[in-house]
């Protein structure tokens, strides 16, 4: 317990360090749209299917279970309200916790005990906002892309799961899916999705940047970084849901 207090306490301090050398000049953009561009691209393959497959699979499991009381028409509806504001989110950030933030923690772990990092420190290179600053912001930024993408797919794959049983066209569907959501439906679920990106970034960055030295630190580090994104994501989503839950 007092070693895992130890490291909330050395996050927050990590946290507080972040936002200052964030707004510090000058702003390394171009760093931060190439990590955009290789986090985004390295985790697309893995979204695409796992979004797809997700729409596929819960449009499967309702169809019988509503078509017992003739209420196939409300699956649309069901699908994209329960992609959209829960599952899509969560199950997509997890995916992206165990891709994003082991690299993030494997990279900058490899770094360090390499002494890569104390080079650049000694070469005045500030590496903690280069490496640090631009990686945690291309997460909470790319995070959200990653999701909207997967929700389109989500949909593609249910409207594909009905086609198969019932002869549904893609007007109607989309029609029968979008209706029903509203703004509480996606708004909150769109702001949680950056503060997933947030923390899939900076513990990744927080585990690999402070990695001791030896090569087994490293896989410790990687290991401790998804473990520890993972379950900040499913924190956040329950803060986020009691919170939203008074406004239903």
């Amino acid at each position: 317990m007092k070693k895992f207090f130890s490291n909330i306490w050395d996050l927050i301090i990590f946290i507080k360090r972040f936002f200052i050398e964030t707004v510090k000049r000058p702003f390394d953009i171009n760093e931060t749209l190439k990590q955009c561009y290789v986090l985004g691209t390295k985790s697309l393959p893995l979204v695409s299917i796992t979004g797809f497959v997700l729409g596929l699979v819960l449009a499967l499991q309702l169809s019988p279970t509503l078509a017992k009381f003739g209420a196939e028409a409300l699956i649309p509806g069901l699908l994209s309200i329960s992609i959209f504001r829960e599952i899509g989110p969560v199950i997509i950030g997890l995916i992206c916790a165990g891709k994003m933030s082991s690299a993030i923690g494997a990279e900058l772990g490899s770094m360090k005990v390499t002494e890569q990092i104390d080079a650049m420190e000694v070469s005045a290179a500030r590496p903690f906002r280069y490496l640090v600053v631009t990686r945690t912001w291309a997460t909470t930024l790319t995070l959200p892309l990653l999701i909207i993408y997967s929700d389109t797919l989500s949909l593609v794959g249910g409207y594909i799961a009905l086609s198969l049983s019932n002869a549904m066209s893609v007007k109607m569907f989309l029609t029968s899916a979008l209706n029903p959501l509203e703004f509480i439906d996606v708004f909150p679920s769109l702001i949680k999705t950056f503060v997933f990106g947030y923390f899939i970034g900076i513990v990744g960055c927080f585990k690999g940047y402070n990695c001791s030295r030896g090569t087994e630190s490293v896989g410790r580090a990687t290991n401790e970084a998804v473990v520890f994104s993972s379950l900040m994501i499913i924190l956040i989503d329950l803060i986020a849901v009691k919170i939203t839950s008074f406004f239903y």
